[in-house]
């Protein structure tokens, strides 16, 4: 047995293929996606939380419409991801209930995790599923750029980093990442171990995979890359590799494992520093700025003396000193207009001024990164 990090994991991501749970086209595959429950199961018995996103809605509308090939036209891969969404999460519920186990069905767009307020919302919503297993895939009926230009290994590695996962599983018909690629090349050698965001790594993978899926390697290993941002590493296996999730979650070596070098609140908090443009700024008197970079506190409404720009709860926001310094961003709390009513006010009163409390923190220490 190989030493892993996955063996420690208490929270992942399942992404399954369209592939592999259609049978390459034929159809969803029961033996197979009752094979990965019962592995979930066994993985939830240990106390490891499991979310899965799983493709194949558009691949079994295909089949249940009699269509051989994916089609281009935009309201044809709607009207096929209509169909099969209903086969396909009819499917996964009653193949957990023989487990003894719920699900939920969430769709998503990557809108939802882009627009800050949504995000939150999304967050909230996963983590609060705690009882049932999420199956998660994207709003294919309705949004036309997701079916143009997304897939389903950013939309894992996007869930992955909104819920804090420790790792993405990517299920594929690949035994994983190779040199080259072994459809072609007889040589090609197996990656088995390499660090997420590598350079080295996207020149192996290539380009699509199959005519079911929107995907390929290539999309993997830039979820990945993705993934690493928070802190968690990324295993590509191939999905009919016998007990792949139960091994894997066990600490053998199974396909690739792409480890993510930045432990998780550094990533988090570079993610925080440098992927996101603020949408306004928070201006704070001498005492708050002592409180936020040698207390290490929370930033509270009373600390505060000014704030610009028209962002919403859940954006981030520059958080500067009283000469106008950037010292900090986070993601606020409450809205402009709500922020400025409550400006230099104590926690217990912003009830009585909004009407409503949604944190007693302006900006909480979780979610904000000195710079």
């Amino acid at each position: 047995m190989t030493s892993s990090p996955l063996s420690d994991a208490r929270r992942v991501v399942v992404k399954i293929g369209s592939s592999l749970l259609t049978n390459a086209g034929l159809g969803l595959d029961r033996g197979a996606i009752a094979d990965w429950v019962r592995q979930i199961a066994a993985l939830r018995a240990r106390g490891i939380e499991v979310l899965v996103v799983s493709s194949g809605a558009i691949a079994e509308g295909m089949k249940r419409l009699g269509w051989t090939r994916r089609p281009h036209a935009v309201h044809e891969l709607q009207a096929a991801a209509a169909v099969g969404q209903m086969g396909l999460v009819q499917m996964w519920e009653s193949c957990f209930a023989e487990q003894g186990l719920h699900t939920a069905q969430v769709l998503l767009t990557h809108e939802d995790l882009g627009d800050r307020r949504r995000y939150l919302n999304a967050r909230t919503t996963l983590r609060s599923l705690v009882g049932v297993v999420p199956i998660i895939n994207e709003n294919d009926t309705v949004v036309v750029d997701e079916i143009r230009l997304g897939d389903n290994d950013t939309l894992g590695a996007l869930v992955t980093n909104l819920i804090e996962a420790d790792v993405l599983v990517i299920l594929t018909d690949q035994k994983g990442l190779f040199s080259a690629d072994p459809r072609k090349d007889p040589s090609a050698k197996l990656v088995e171990r390499a660090t997420a965001g590598d350079p080295a790594l996207e020149a192996m993978a290539g380009g699509a995979g199959t005519h079911l899926g929107s995907g390929g390697m290539l999309t993997k290993v830039l979820a990945a890359k993705r993934s690493a941002r928070s802190g968690a590493h990324t295993a590509i296996a191939w999905g009919r590799e016998p007990d792949v999730l139960s091994r894997l979650f066990s600490g053998q070596a199974v396909g690739s494992l792409l480890l993510a070098e930045t432990p998780r609140v550094a990533a988090r908090k570079q993610w925080l520093a440098d992927h996101l443009k603020p949408s306004g700024r928070i201006v704070l008197d001498a005492g708050a700025v002592k409180a936020l970079l040698a207390g290490g506190k929370s930033l509270l409404a009373i600390g505060a003396t000014g704030v610009e720009g028209a962002f919403e709860r859940g954006e981030v926001v520059s958080v500067c000193r009283p000469d106008g310094q950037e010292i900090a961003r986070g993601l606020v709390n409450y809205g402009a207009s709500e922020t400025a009513r409550i400006l230099r006010k104590p926690s217990s009163e912003i009830e009585a001024i909004l009407g409503y409390v949604a944190e007693p923190e302006l900006i909480h220490r979780d979610n904000l990164v000195i710079l």
